[in-house]
């Protein structure tokens, strides 16, 4: 076990992440010196004091200190800078502890290319911007040049979209064919809430009608359908969705609305047909992998014959523009399980490709019975991600963008590619937060943007199906006080909700 001891309580989830990066198999803890009573045997003990001046940093083993550094502070520097500089210690010090350099550097959070981005508008060229991530972070050669490329691809692609007077849309559908193994999300087995859904739309569609109400004085940008796996709904009900959602936003201005069909077990035909029916431009149909052997340990109910399937029937219905995502570092499968799925959706030819790295989260079968699967190899590395790149290449896609997740495998990234005209706008706006997103839905998280994205306020729907078709008028209530201040209709531009940082 790990544990690092803070003197006062300031940048532990910083450091926390940090040490996990670097032993992703340790259980660490954080403690406070001056409320423990006597310190446990600890394999490795990380001592950090702030002082007024400057912070000192240590590692221990057994009593011994193999690692010590003080960094003094500047007066008057912000929070920021001395959070980077923290973490600039503590690389240093787990770097030769461990002989390990991380790709990221000591980067935790999820958007390095909101980072890069923030860079390049700042007035800086991508050489500088580049130095200045390496320099203050410590990211690689490979990823800083990662981040920069896909910042201005972002750049380019959301060029014409107004942040201010804009919005998006998400619409959450909490239902699955069944729950995968990693799975993390606010999904429901649709067999246990088939009796249900009909109520929920019902919620769904009186909270999609305040929001059109309450938003027409502002642009619609982009629409995004995803879940669990909104095909899960019966045509009749699809078709109730998307018609409601017809009547309620002006879906005729809009620059991109994507369903995310998902599960291949769950696209018929006649789904297909009604989704077309509406003014829809972009779907997914999503196989994780091409080896059936994962697909049974995963808990994905369908064959790679019925990914094929599904992926030829939305070509027939005229869909132009098809995403699939894979994810790498499923378990048991080796880096010829994975070039072997490259080969199979290279043949089918998608629009876009997302290529997630496998992220073992607390709430997911995987962590929760992992001593069920301990024989099993999770493996990803850098190798792999270069292979996805390369098979990306060779279908005429380039990498649009890109976010990471806390317990990542090989402590990589999630990368998006797609052919010319065919990246998914939304995902680059949820990403970068330039754009605020109205979100509808038991599980769904509204998150306003203030200051060009310096001030993020949220707003959360109930995750749970029935407390949110029983909680409808509160989950709406929620969305009034946070668009009073959004909108200026009562509290100005300042308002006093929820605060998160905007960068790493």
């Amino acid at each position: 076990m790990i544990g690092i001891s803070f003197n006062k309580r300031e940048f532990e989830y910083d450091a926390y992440t940090l040490v996990k990066a670097f032993y992703p198999q340790e259980e660490v803890e954080n403690f406070y010196a001056e409320e423990t009573q006597e310190e446990k045997a600890y394999d490795l003990l990380v001592r950090i004091a702030y002082g007024e001046e400057e912070t000192h940093l240590s590692l221990e083993r057994d009593g011994e200190i193999i690692f010590g550094e003080a960094a003094r502070f500047e007066k008057g520097q912000d929070r920021k800078e001395r959070k980077n500089i923290l973490k600039q210690i503590l690389y240093r010090g787990l770097t030769q502890e461990t002989g390990i350099t991380l790709p990221w550097g000591n980067l935790t959070g999820i958007r390095p290319t909101k980072i890069a981005m923030g860079l390049i508008e700042s007035g800086m060229s991508n050489a500088e911007a580049a130095d200045y991530m390496r320099r203050t972070y410590f990211t690689g050669n490979a990823k800083t040049a990662l981040a920069i490329t896909i910042a201005n691809r972002e750049r380019d692609l959301l060029k014409d979209i107004d942040y201010q007077n804009g919005y998006s849309l998400y619409v959450g559908i909490p239902f699955c064919p069944s729950i995968c193994l990693y799975c993390s999300f606010s999904s429901s087995p649709i067999e246990r809430w088939r009796d249900k859904v009909d109520e929920y739309l019902d919620a769904l569609c009186r909270e999609l009608t305040y929001i059109g109400e309450t938003m027409k004085v502002r642009t619609l940008d982009t629409i995004y359908i995803g879940g669990g796996t909104p095909t899960t709904l019966e045509p009749e009900q699809m078709e109730r969705l998307l018609s409601h959602i017809d009547a309620c936003f002006p879906v005729e201005q809009v620059k991109e609305y994507t369903v995310e069909a998902g599960r291949p077990d769950s696209i018929t035909r006649e789904k297909l047909m009604v989704i077309k029916r509406h003014p829809v431009t972009r779907i997914s149909v999503n196989p994780q992998t091409m080896n059936q052997k994962t697909l049974d340990l995963i808990g994905r109910r369908h064959t790679v014959e019925d990914t094929k399937h599904a992926f030829a029937l939305a070509r027939e219905c005229g869909f132009d523009n098809i995403n699939m995502d894979l994810i790498v570092g499923l378990p048991g499968e080796c880096a010829e399980d994975v070039r072997h799925t490259l080969e199979e959706v290279k043949a089918l030819d998608p629009d876009s490709l997302t290529v997630h790295s496998l992220a073992v989260k607390r709430a997911t079968r995987l962590h929760l019975f992992r001593e069920q699967y301990e024989e099993m190899t999770f493996e990803n590395n850098q190798e792999i991600m270069d292979m996805c790149m390369d098979y990306a290449r060779q279908c005429g896609m380039g990498p649009y963008y890109l976010y990471r997740q806390k317990n990542m495998s090989g402590n990589l990234e999630n990368v998006g590619y797609a052919k010319p005209g065919k990246a998914g706008i939304y995902n680059i706006l949820i990403m970068e937060e330039k754009q605020s997103i109205l979100a509808a839905g038991a599980g769904a998280s509204t998150k306003f943007v203030f200051q060009n994205g310096e001030r993020i306020e949220r707003t959360e729907n109930v995750k749970d199906v029935t407390n949110y078709i029983t909680r409808i008028e509160e989950m709406t209530d929620r969305k009034r006080i946070g668009l009073e201040t959004y909108l200026n209709i009562k509290s100005g531009d300042g308002g006093n909700g929820k605060y998160a940082e905007a960068s790493d």
